[in-house]
């Protein structure tokens, strides 16, 4: 297997089956998990050039990001146009260049604020997992308006975290 330590290949080459299965589980949960996926999936947007692991062959590819969901991301490979759904664990995270004093730096659009949001409204924020959330505003707050998804549950969400909802 290319990229991968011999020395590692060796020690797994001795383990059991039983062993390896384990292993298996424990590997799978670990990439599972929202504190490897959060990171890589913030720095991530539609479009995007970037390079994942083809897991067939263990080779990196370049692609461009098509679609992102909770756990995987659909990314056309450059060369042959095919459209793979990719776990975030399996793509490498963007490098980030720093700007030169001839690249200008792009104006920041200016964040919602309390003005912004009415009482009624339907918006949406994503939570900690970036699993997109909608609701209606219920209560404006200073800092923050009190949001319910209609689910039970109250949300208390900061007004630079949320984005209008247009109902079609």
């Amino acid at each position: 297997m290319a990229g991968v330590d011999s020395r590692l290949l060796e020690v797994l080459g001795r383990a059991s089956s039983l062993e390896l299965l384990q292993l298996k589980g424990v590997i799978e949960r670990m990439l599972a998990d929202p504190k490897r996926i959060v990171p890589i999936r913030l720095n991530l947007h539609l479009g995007q050039a970037v390079r994942f692991m083809d897991w067939r062959d263990g080779r990196m590819c370049a692609g461009t990001v098509l679609a992102m969901k909770e756990t995987q991301a659909t990314i056309q490979e450059e060369g042959t146009r095919i459209a793979w759904s990719v776990p975030y664990t399996a793509i490498e995270p963007p490098v980030h260049t720093a700007r030169t004093a001839a690249e200008p730096e792009a104006p920041a659009a200016p964040q919602p604020g309390r003005n912004d949001f009415r009482c009624g409204e339907k918006v949406a924020f994503e939570d900690k997992y970036l699993n997109t959330i909608v609701g209606t505003i219920v209560r404006i707050n200073q800092r923050t308006a009190s949001i319910d998804p209609g689910d039970g549950t109250t949300w208390r969400v900061g007004f630079p975290l949320l984005r209008h909802v247009v109902d079609i």
